[in-house]
């Protein structure tokens, strides 16, 4: 069947939308139990030494790390890119020195 022929309709009524074409027809999957087995599985792959706060502090200190020791011109842009608000505020609003 060529992509521009109307599909004949499985409704019984024949319901169609003004083009002709067949009406639409709702189509949902529930996801629910594969979502709870990707968790399950990123939880185990993880281990029972993963520690989430210890994670989160890394994650900080590394971000206090990348925004230490910056010159006046560097100051200028971290300032810029968090009034636009595409860098968090940090502390005081200044990055580390």
């Amino acid at each position: 069947m060529a992509p521009h022929d109307h599909l004949p309709s499985d409704d019984a009524s024949g319901a169609s939308d003004a083009s002709g074409a067949p009406a639409l027809v709702d189509f949902a999957v529930d996801l629910t139990s594969q979502e709870v087995l990707r968790r399950a599985q990123v939880t185990a792959a993880l281990g029972p030494d993963w520690d989430p706060l210890e994670v989160l502090l890394g994650e900080e200190a590394a971000y206090d790390l990348l925004y230490s020791g910056l010159d006046a011109e560097q100051q200028r842009l971290y300032d810029e890119l968090v009034a636009a608000g595409v860098l968090p505020a940090r502390g005081d609003g200044r990055a580390a020195a």
